[in-house]
């Protein structure tokens, strides 16, 4: 109960989308919806243990947005536009990705570019490698399957199904992780309405294979331990160069400080620490705090639950 709504950080999508539903038609304009000013909504949130009301302003929407019921009859590109500078990311960025991938990777760049978001290197890469789940799935049954290089999409997805089944029920949950992919979700389930209200201007992803909370944790667990990207992905060379299109599309967005190397990150965390501590301490403590950032599980999230373990970390939330 510490860690703040995971829901604010989609705010400012939450308040185009107001703005948007604002625009009705003439004859609905006199209805008194209630007692709100107008351009506002109330929201209700959890603020530490509390459940409160907040008002929200809409967002003023460009006015060629004017009638809501007459909002599919604007070109796709124009729609398009809308989304992308709601997410605050430009097309161009999403040229190399694929296009059921295009909206979870817009999401991902506003999620980065969000303050509230506290993610380090190891949950972006988690993110990225349970997204090639989907496109795996694909290559593995697809017609173009026999020109795989040894099976490599097979491999790679029984071992991320593998790591996968890993995280039981039971299994330790870290608050600051789950957190943290909460928010993500929270970016997700925004971005996806807004996309579906402006009729869809990006393909709909699939949500079975997008996100797997049992998997991201267990990937950050094995990224934290005894695993990294490049040897996962040496085995399939087509996942790989996929992994690295999703990974430059985000570079531009993420925080300087998580694209160091861990040396001089950690580094930069000990500089920081309160004058009078030792270099000794200041050891046990990283260690202990890698520690706890490992020993993770499922998530619970907009998107699907999983297992039991979804269900506890929802209402720890």
């Amino acid at each position: 109960m510490q860690q703040p709504n995971a829901y604010r950080i989609s705010l400012p999508i939450r308040q185009i989308i107001y703005g948007l539903l604002l625009n009705v038609s003439p004859q609905l304009e006199n209805m008194s919806w209630n007692s709100l000013p107008p351009q506002t909504f109330s929201e209700v949130e959890r603020v530490n243990k509390t459940i409160k009301t907040s008002i929200v302003d809409a967002v003023e929407v460009p006015k060629d947005h004017c009638d809501l019921s007459k909002l599919t009859e604007l070109s796709l590109a124009r729609r398009l536009i809308l989304l992308l500078e709601t997410l605050k990311v430009k097309q161009t960025i999403l040229d190399t990705v694929p296009a059921s991938l295009k909206l979870p990777i817009a999401v991902t760049c506003y999620w980065l570019q969000h303050t509230e978001a506290k993610a380090k290197l190891h949950h972006l890469q988690a993110l990225l490698l349970g997204m090639l789940m989907g496109p795996l799935h694909a290559m593995i049954n697809g017609p173009d399957k026999k020109y795989l290089r040894e099976d490599g999409a097979k491999m790679l997805y029984e071992e991320l199904q593998r790591m996968k089944e890993q995280t039981r029920p039971g299994t330790r949950l870290d608050l600051d992780t789950a957190h943290i992919f909460c928010q993500w979700q929270c970016c997700l389930q925004m971005g996806m309405y807004l996309n579906q209200l402006l009729s869809t201007p990006l393909p709909e992803p699939d949500l079975t294979r997008l996100y797997s909370g049992s998997l991201v944790h267990g990937l950050c667990r094995q990224l934290l331990t005894s695993t990294s990207v490049e040897s996962l992905l040496s085995m399939c060379p087509e996942a790989k160069q996929l992994y690295e299109h999703l990974f430059n599309a985000m570079r531009a967005f993420a925080p300087a400080a998580l694209l160091l190397p861990k040396g001089k990150s950690n580094s930069k965390k000990k500089r920081q620490k309160k004058q009078g501590t030792n270099r000794s301490k200041n050891r046990v403590g990283t260690i202990s705090d890698t520690r706890c950032w490992y020993e993770a599980s499922n998530r619970f999230g907009p998107l699907m639950v999983e297992n039991t373990e979804e269900h506890q970390a929802s209402e720890l939330e």
